[in-house]
């Protein structure tokens, strides 16, 4: 196994992952097998309950691990399927060490940080870098190691030691250290001092970069690269630039175009590892793919204004991957990506009178967007909100998307509006009494919060009489490993369907994480009203997608699509939902193969046999 180690310094949040990922990006376009893992130096025993604006969004795995936002990174650029063990933390180590002791498997010793919890970071990453993560099922060749924080923080020293006697476990010719630094840009001129300090530091700790990838706001200049070679005692080559660019996407390209597989394969020795040719001619048209999507939306011919309500828009990394996803599904649509952040505590009545400068400023960028969407959230503020966002979508025919909270607060706005139930609610918001059309999930705990939400891979299938259904359209068109076309898996066989469920409809894997649903006593009197549930779980009891049948996107869905979203294959909810704020969902409808899917999708069927839930369409 070959280890790619990825560290920063000077400041936090400097790019790391972007860099390790991109990094595993070039690896892979080699024929490589890359997997990923991350080390955060934090106490949680992982990242399921710390707030969004904390540490940013909480990324959910197949295996319902609640994660570090940079996972999302590795399994966008990589088109890997990572698992809990992926993410390392203080406290999981430490818990992993101390309930050994307990167990008396370190017969008596005393049990220090040197050796056992080194050794059993160092045993971690050995056990799970050799785990397959994609659809080789093989073995990976390279692990991408992202040391978290800063080199120099106190609770880093553990993993910087395990790092330093990794190298010597792992050999000659099997470990490759990049340390990302700060150049910042100072009345003009760019500065030197602030990484020559970060290399003396990470020296200091016993690790010696093999690259100094150094970030900037603008491109690094020669005599700039020169001097940082010169005083951290490296070649030029091993002197990166990573300058800011209008799309994180072209990263790799710059890397490559600066010789980092060169550098990497000089220490590796790359050209040794026996690839197979599939792979190799894989790897290749990944990258001229990745290069030609990219440099598509550097210039595109408009631009698609999506207003972004939630509760935790003051740091925009809470919505890191509905971001992303929306960027993926942009660039799909050909349409350059503009963001509205609205907080959604500012379009209720109440800020009216307080602060009636923000709340018509909120509601003028609301009603300027095309297309709204309300991402996932916990508790009450901004509730009524984004309930209002909601029901401004649905009666000015706005293009809408909520995901999981979104969803939850779109049925309660129906419920409201179109039902009558004038005092429609969540059980989630204790301090609001209300009728519950959306409560906690019977097998949820409610005394323990960690880990107990219905997390990871789950299927949603498409009920009957949802042939009309937009998103049921774009899923039936997938090729992703994600979507059971005709309700049957790779090798043939079909999961048990529900009563409901259209067994010619495409089944939908997709992740979820929450602990509340809509309440199954008010599913009859909202569907009387025009509020369609096209899309179920296995058993045909938790609603897992609405659709507006007469509107031209309104969708909410109880997952999160965002999670499983990549530069390549785009989110279907999202790629819809763009589409139709830009106005050509026609365009993307057509892609599907048939031309009959645009009469279904506007109500226009035919009658005609029914081949993937769409009459006479036939994929």
């Amino acid at each position: 196994m070959k280890y790619v180690l990825v560290s920063g310094g000077v400041i936090s949040g400097i790019g790391k992952g972007i860099i390790a990922s991109s990094t595993g990006l070039l690896l892979k376009t080699l024929g490589l097998k890359v997997t990923a893992i991350k080390i955060d130096p934090y106490m949680n025993i992982d990242a399921g309950l710390m707030a969004p604006t904390e540490h940013g969004e909480v990324y959910v795995l197949d295996d319902g691990g609640e994660v570090d936002l940079d996972l999302g990174n590795y399994e966008r650029y990589l088109n890997i399927t990572l698992s809990r063990n992926n993410n390392i933390t203080t406290g999981k180590m430490y818990q992993h060490v101390i309930e050994a002791e307990r167990k008396g498997l370190y017969l008596g010793r005393t049990v220090q940080v040197v050796p056992h919890l080194t050794d059993a970071i160092q045993d971690w990453i050995e056990k799970y870098a050799e785990v397959a993560v994609d659809d080789t099922k093989e073995k990976p060749d390279i692990c991408i190691i992202e040391l978290g924080g800063t080199v120099g923080d106190i609770e880093n020293a553990p993993f910087i030691e395990a790092m330093r006697q990794l190298r010597r476990r792992a050999g000659k010719n099997n470990f490759f250290h990049t340390h990302v630094s700060l150049v910042p840009l100072v009345s003009g001129e760019q500065k030197t001092k602030p990484t020559q300090q970060a290399i003396k530091d990470v020296r200091s700790a016993g690790l010696s970069p093999d690259l100094i990838a150094c970030r900037c706001e603008t491109k690094l200049e020669k005599s700039t690269t020169d001097k940082i070679a010169m005083y951290c005692q490296v070649d030029s080559e091993q002197v990166l630039a990573v300058h800011n660019v209008p799309s994180t996407y072209r990263v790799p390209v710059h890397l490559e175009e600066q010789g980092l597989i060169g550098t990497l394969n000089e220490v590796l020795k790359l050209d040794t590892l026996e690839i197979r040719p599939e792979y190799q001619k894989n790897g290749a048209a990944i990258w001229e793919k990745w290069k030609e999507t990219t440099a598509l939306n550097i210039h595109p011919p408009a631009t698609v204004k999506i207003a972004l309500v939630g509760k935790y828009t003051s740091l925009h990394d809470s919505y890191l991957s509905v971001v992303k996803s929306l960027e993926h599904a942009s660039m799909e649509c050909n349409r350059k990506l503009e963001i509205l952040w609205v907080d959604a505590s500012l379009l209720e009545t109440s800020v009216q009178a307080s602060s009636p400068a923000e709340f018509y400023k909120a509601w003028h960028e609301v009603t300027s967007a095309e297309g709204i969407l309300v991402p996932g959230g916990f508790g009450l503020r901004g509730t009524e909100g984004m309930i209002a966002a909601a029901k401004h979508a649905r009666e000015n025919k706005v293009p809408y998307l909520g995901v999981c909270f979104g969803m939850q607060l779109a049925v309660i706005e129906y419920a409201r509006n179109m039902c009558g139930i004038a005092t429609a609610g969540t059980e989630e918001i204790e301090e609001v009494p209300s009728e519950h059309v959306i409560i906690h999930m019977p097998e949820g705990k409610r005394e323990r919060l960690g880990g107990t939400m219905r997390l990871g891979l789950r299927e949603t299938h498409f009920q009957i009489g949802s042939e009309w259904s937009k998103l049921r359209a774009l899923y039936g068109n997938s090729m992703s490993k994600r979507v059971l076309v005709n309700g049957h898996t790779g090798n043939g066989s079909s999961p048990p369907l529900s009563a409901t469920s259209d067994a010619k409809a495409p089944i939908i894997l997709e992740r979820h994480r929450h602990r509340f649903e809509v309440n199954p006593a008010f599913i009859k009197q909202l569907a009387a009203h025009g509020l369609s549930f096209v899309g179920k779980d296995d058993q045909g009891e938790r609603m897992e997608i609405i659709e507006l049948k007469d509107h031209p996107w309104y969708v909410g869905v109880q997952f999160h699509p965002e999670y499983l979203s990549r530069v390549l294959e785009p989110s279907k909810p999202y790629l819809g939902f763009v589409a139709a704020s830009a106005g050509c969902l026609d365009e993307i409808l057509a892609k599907v193969k048939g031309s009959k899917v645009l009469d279904m999708v506007n109500g226009a069927g035919s009658g005609g046999r029914l081949v993937n839930g769409a009459n006479d369409l036939i994929l």
